[in-house]
């Protein structure tokens, strides 16, 4: 059986670790392209990976470059090019200069792997990934962001930690936007089965939950220089291995939604199922009336920065 092809746009911290998560769990063979103002940096990066297979042992194979050519028929892309964040910024300060990179690079995409899913991981994300469907011309279920994985990982963490307990035994789920505004489901949270509100009190999940949606804005003040990579790579990983193997994992992303959830045409986190076809299905679940408001706000949000981007593109 013909191995999947990985295409990971970005060779930074995201990209080349992204890289060695798909490789080290064997998801297919992986090209790692960066710009060719890099030079030989992605080729570099590549190599160190593949000396680490017979250590590992994996026999994925890995190459660099600076050519989109080498990056032909790809099963699945993943976009990470553009600025990271730095202290004192918000995601939605990236929006121009990113919006510019992920049009280019998906120009270049749509032609030499027009088959493929493309999953960004680029901020702010999801006015990244509306940008990514509308210039791919792809069907929106083929186009996805990566958020609600790493920022639920994020929350599971932070319950684990508070209750000693496995990270292994709290399922959670997350909706909205990826940012501030992103809207926890304490009643589909919980801990070995148990309800999560069984095991803390309001006011601690609260706390937690606040924690969770500035969970990147902690580490890029604790790095100084830098933005979270390892966990937002784990987490796309996830995604990859989800479409390459059809794993039909119920998990939240970045999804197109027109009359689910009554969105109205714009990207944001929701439960989907995802397989080889990508985004398959929607997961709607009944809300309460407190995450149906605070839902809304973080759809008006998206709403707002895609809007915004609208308009700096067209300037």
């Amino acid at each position: 059986m013909k191995r999947a092809k990985i295409t990971i746009v970005g060779a930074g911290n995201v990209g080349a670790t992204c890289a060695h998560w798909c490789a080290a769990a064997e998801l297919g063979d992986v090209v790692l392209l960066d710009i060719p103002q890099t030079e030989d940096m992605p080729k570099g990066k590549a190599l160190d990976l593949m000396q680490a297979s017979p250590i590992v042992g994996f026999d994925s194979n890995i190459v660099g470059t600076t050519d989109y050519a080498d990056t032909k028929d790809s099963d699945v892309v993943v976009i990470t090019a553009g600025i990271p964040r730095k202290p004192g910024m918000s995601r939605d300060d990236l929006l121009a200069t990113n919006a510019k990179i992920v049009t280019a690079v998906t120009e270049q995409i749509k032609t030499t792997s027009p088959n493929c899913a493309i999953i960004v991981v680029s901020n702010p994300l999801d006015a990244m990934v509306q940008q990514a469907q509308k210039v791919s011309g792809f069907p929106a279920n083929r186009v996805m962001g990566q958020a609600g994985v790493l920022d639920t990982a994020r929350y599971r963490t932070f319950i684990a930690m508070e209750l000693g307990v496995s990270v292994e035994d709290v399922s959670a789920m997350l909706m909205g936007g990826h940012g501030d505004t992103m809207v926890p489901m304490p009643s589909c949270t919980s801990v070995g089965g148990i309800p999560v509100t069984r095991l803390m009190d309001e006011k601690r999940l609260e706390e937690i939950v606040d924690r969770a949606r500035k969970g990147g804005a902690e580490i890029v003040g604790l790095l100084k220089t830098g933005s979270a990579y390892y966990a937002p790579a784990a987490a796309t990983a996830q995604m990859v291995e989800a479409i390459v193997r059809d794993k039909k994992r119920l998990i939240p992303c970045a999804a197109y939604c027109d009359k689910e959830y009554g969105v109205g045409g714009y990207y944001v986190g929701v439960p989907v199922i995802l397989g080889s076809d990508g985004v398959e299905k929607v997961v709607e679940l009944d809300l309460t009336e407190q995450e149906k408001s605070d839902f809304q706000k973080s759809v008006d949000a998206v709403k707002g920065l895609v809007e915004a981007m609208d308009k700096l593109l067209a300037s």
